[in-house]
């Protein structure tokens, strides 16, 4: 993976890039500021399809000495895997432009920024293969005139997460009372190396039944989606209502209920 990281532009601006801070640079003192809470996409997980790139919001602080101009330096959140962020890092990811912070004291300043995720598939320049979902370290990094970076990790931690979908069919419809149906279903998610969703396999998925007139889904049974993430069972109707499936979601899927499906009971 590319390592996005702050770096000096020729035209003596800071911006982000996506490549990784030469040693050379790593080894000129960066700017003396230390940061705290960053807060990433509000603190949700971070969901990406399977194609679109997705912008999210950050905010964090920067600690900065009374003698330090905030102009002389750049900073931007990062997300980050591994024991410690640096300049050896593998993998990295942070945004396009640095965040644009605004001084609350001489030695304070409140920043907001923004970080783009592209699946791989559907830009040269995207980042995201599907074996990158799941667990990120929250970071961030200052970079001044002179390239030198100041790293810093453990601000905290959020889910990369591939988007999924959940589809439901019951039938016969209608179905006279006391007879079997059958419901029928896929669990899908998104694959960031091909553009495409496909089938999750062997996950637990709830059938759920709610009764025409009511507010509220009762778990009937749980089912093992197939090797194609498909789902089917059968349940024997009783009364007038709606059937759905429902996945309560992995470290690197989010949780997903299908649409209810109607069944009339005659």
């Amino acid at each position: 993976m590319r390592i996005r990281a702050l770096v000096l532009v020729a035209s003596g601006a800071v911006a982000l890039s996506a490549f990784a801070v030469p040693a050379a640079q790593a080894a000129t003192a960066g700017p003396a500021v230390t940061f705290s809470s960053l807060k990433v996409n509000s603190g949700k997980n971070i969901v990406v399809g399977s194609t679109a790139m997705v912008t999210v919001s950050a905010t964090y602080t920067v600690n900065k000495p009374e003698n330090l101009s905030a102009s002389s330096f750049q900073t931007g959140p990062v997300l980050y895997r591994g024991t410690t962020l640096g300049e050896n890092s593998d993998d990295v990811l942070g945004g396009d432009t640095p965040g644009t912070c605004t001084a609350s004291s001489s030695t304070v300043l409140k920043c907001t920024a923004k970080i783009q995720f592209r699946p791989k598939g559907s830009d040269e320049d995207g980042d995201l293969i599907s074996s990158e979902a799941g667990t990120w370290k929250l970071g961030a990094l200052a970079v001044n005139a002179d390239n030198g970076v100041t790293w810093q990790g453990g601000l905290g931690t959020t889910h990369l997460q591939r988007r999924s979908t959940l589809t439901v069919n019951a039938s016969p419809e209608p179905v006279k009372k006391g007879k079997t149906i059958t419901v029928t279903g896929k669990l899908a998610r998104a694959n960031w190396d091909t553009n495409t969703y496909a089938g999750y396999s062997t996950q637990p998925v709830k059938l759920q039944f709610r009764k025409k007139g009511a507010s509220t889904y009762t778990t009937l049974k749980t089912i093992n989606t197939s090797s194609t993430g498909a789902l089917k069972t059968t349940t024997t109707a009783t009364v007038d209502g709606y059937y759905r499936y429902s996945f309560a979601g992995t470290t690197t899927t989010p949780a997903v209920s299908a649409a209810g499906d109607y069944v009339d009971v005659q």
